[in-house]
């Protein structure tokens, strides 16, 4: 078993880390194809250095926030553990006023045209800016895409400011989305009549993102702006990088906030020509069934047939607005997610943290702060997901198993993406509900995939496989003993939480 995953990963080193060559942006291209592997990175936290390890970054004690240059030493360590795709959370400068958190949140927009000098290393005399280009240049010199989030709102510190811009209440007092209270509403208009001057500001942030040389962005909470506003920037886009990736943070059950906040369902941004959305695997813990996995499969698969265009969704099982998964479910949980991803017709989404069994759990949360650079005294924080709001610790976590699973799989994907040519997405029926088993397969060759659903049980389960003989030659992929084969079916043993992959060579399993 051991030496299966030692040769994977040696096979799949690929080429040196910086070999140069002219970056040719292909982020859109590799999202079609269901290859991203993308990890969300906060790089004010990315790679701080908390010398006294209490989790905040004190100046004072000659610690160091996470900034564009410090996060170019660990772009290696992100290759090797087989991420393809950075998503950068909120880099443009933040609001300071009725703030969340010590630093201010990152979704707190006060600039489409300036990098958050924040991000930046008083260590280097480059601009913000210039450190931005360094970062992704670097990132791009060891193939990882960049891609960048886009907030929804902005802050209240650029609403007193730029009033004309943003949504009002009959009683003229700006919008408030939900309980986001360090953020409003800008006013995109509706189909009918576009708000242009926020167009042109999306515009100009366009124009940056295409100067420091992003891949591509994610739109935070896209069905927030009408599908003609998304229609004309993502065409605007297209003109400049034809392979610009757009991904909306939108899923099938969102639903119209109050305050005639323009509402855009999911399938309208991909018509608007979004090529992807998150597509709501965030909702797997609460399945109680293998078929709510396989419906949800079904139902993209059917949606994603209706476009000329390519279309493809993201593995969202654990997001920036999801709790750990340890939390919800142990150590288990991020294993089977981290194979869920690269086994479901799926890009894999992980945020930093997730591949080594972070909790996010910080000592200071929501207490009163020692200093604070808002008006908010504060260290406010989302239990159990990982900081936007303040200058605290590196992601961390030291679950070595996590780490091994979540290095080897993704090693699979592209073994998978690679050598199994357009795999079908087969359900198989199992004796038992809550364990999920799949094919994925090509003329040639068939990966399964069993899981157990269940974190608090073993499952002696029992898989129909059409035609399968004890003739079949199976590699084990992630599975400490091969199973028993008997006529059309695998027998096999889960332990809570467990899920297995095998490959069955030379069989392919029809739908």
């Amino acid at each position: 078993m051991k030496k299966i995953f030692l040769v994977l990963a040696i096979l799949l080193i690929g080429i040196k880390a910086h070999t140069a060559t002219v970056w040719v942006n292909d982020a859109r291209l590799l999202f079609q194809n269901n290859a991203s592997i993308i990890m969300a990175i906060n790089i004010r936290t990315f790679n701080a250095k908390d010398v006294n390890k209490n989790g905040i970054i004190e100046n004072k004690y000659g610690e160091e926030r996470g900034n564009f240059i410090n996060a170019i030493y660990r772009l290696d360590q992100l290759a090797l553990q087989g991420v393809n795709t950075i998503e950068l959370l909120p880099i443009t400068s933040v609001g300071k006023i009725k703030a969340l958190g010590t630093a201010g949140s990152l979704y707190a927009l006060n600039s489409f045209t300036e990098i958050n000098p924040q991000l930046a290393s008083d260590k280097s005399k480059l601009s913000p800016k210039q450190q931005a280009i360094r970062f992704i240049d670097e990132a791009h010199k060891r193939k990882l895409r960049v891609i960048v989030d886009l907030p929804s709102c902005a802050s209240y510190d650029y609403y007193l400011n730029n009033q004309v811009l943003f949504l009002k209440k009959e009683n003229l007092s700006p919008v408030i989305p939900g309980d986001w209270t360090d953020i409003r509403v800008l006013d995109a208009g509706n189909n009918n009549y576009l708000n242009n001057n926020l167009l042109q500001k999306y515009k100009q942030f366009i124009d940056l993102m295409y100067e420091i040389g992003a891949d591509g962005i994610v739109a935070s909470n896209a069905s927030m702006k009408p599908y003609k506003f998304w229609q004309e920037l993502i065409d605007y886009t297209r003109e400049k990088s034809p392979q610009f990736l757009f991904i909306a943070q939108a899923t099938d059950k969102d639903i119209p906030m109050p305050d005639k906040i323009p509402f855009t369902p999911y399938d309208k941004l991909l018509e608007a020509g979004f090529d992807g959305y998150f597509a709501g695997y965030s909702r797997f813990p609460d399945w109680r069934t293998a078929q709510d996995l396989y419906n949800h499969v079904k139902f993209n698969t059917e949606l994603f047939s209706k476009y000329k265009q390519i279309k493809s969704s993201i593995g969202s099982f654990s997001t920036v607005d999801s709790v750990s998964p340890v939390l919800i479910n142990g150590s288990q949980y991020p294993i089977m997610i981290s194979w869920l991803n690269a086994t479901l017709p799926v890009n894999s989404y992980f945020v930093d943290g997730f591949q080594s069994g972070d909790d996010y759990s910080y000592p200071w949360e929501n207490k009163r702060a020692v200093k604070s650079y808002t008006d908010d005294d504060f260290y406010f924080i989302h239990k159990g997901k990982i900081d936007l709001f303040n200058f605290s610790r590196k992601p961390g976590g030291n679950d070595g198993n996590i780490m091994q699973n979540f290095v080897l799989a993704n090693k699979f994907k592209y073994i998978l993406n690679t050598t199994i040519s357009n795999p079908n997405f087969v359900p198989l029926a199992s004796n038992i509900d809550d364990v999920f088993s799949f094919a994925r397969a090509d003329k040639t060759n068939s990966v399964v995939v069993i899981g157990n659903m269940d974190f608090q049980n073993m499952q002696n389960v029992k898989v129909t496989v059409p035609h399968l003989t004890d003739k079949v030659s199976i590699v084990p992929i992630k599975i400490d003993e091969i199973p028993i084969i008997e006529k059309g079916r695998i027998n096999t043993i889960l332990a809570p939480g467990e899920i297995q992959v095998m490959l069955l060579k030379d069989f392919s399993i029809k739908k």
